[in-house]
């Protein structure tokens, strides 16, 4: 990665340039974004709180994935990046479990074949 983020809010646990550099990338389902960082990202400053890291969402051109890069140390970078891999598969979990209970609903409700 050239150029380091446009950010003018660095958390004051990142140390510039030396945690700006080699970001580690994760792309995450569109859909999945407001379960993780809440409505319009408002719980993106109290993850980055939390982990020691810092966040940047990039819309990539399939509009299915975002971009996430998270910066920092070595250490905080890996365990932020699993921790929101792990977020991110319990959620698409979930609501795959919710779309496995409304088809079995909607089977359940199936028409008779003589009113199709």
């Amino acid at each position: 990665m050239g150029a380091l983020p446009e950010r003018r809010d660095i958390p004051p646990w990142v140390k510039v340039p030396e945690d700006l550099k080699n970001p580690e990338v994760l792309q995450v389902q569109t859909r999945l974004l407001e379960a993780l960082f809440g409505p319009r990202g408002s719980r993106i400053p109290y993850i980055e709180q939390v982990s020691k890291a810092m966040l940047q969402l990039n819309a990539l051109e399939s509009s299915d994935f975002t971009e996430v890069l998270v910066y920092g140390s070595h250490l905080f970078k890996l365990r932020t990046k699993w921790m929101l891999q792990s977020m991110a598969e319990w959620h698409r979990q979930r609501q795959e479990r919710g779309m496995l209970k409304l088809e079995e609903a909607m089977n359940a409700l199936e028409l008779s074949p003589w009113m199709k």
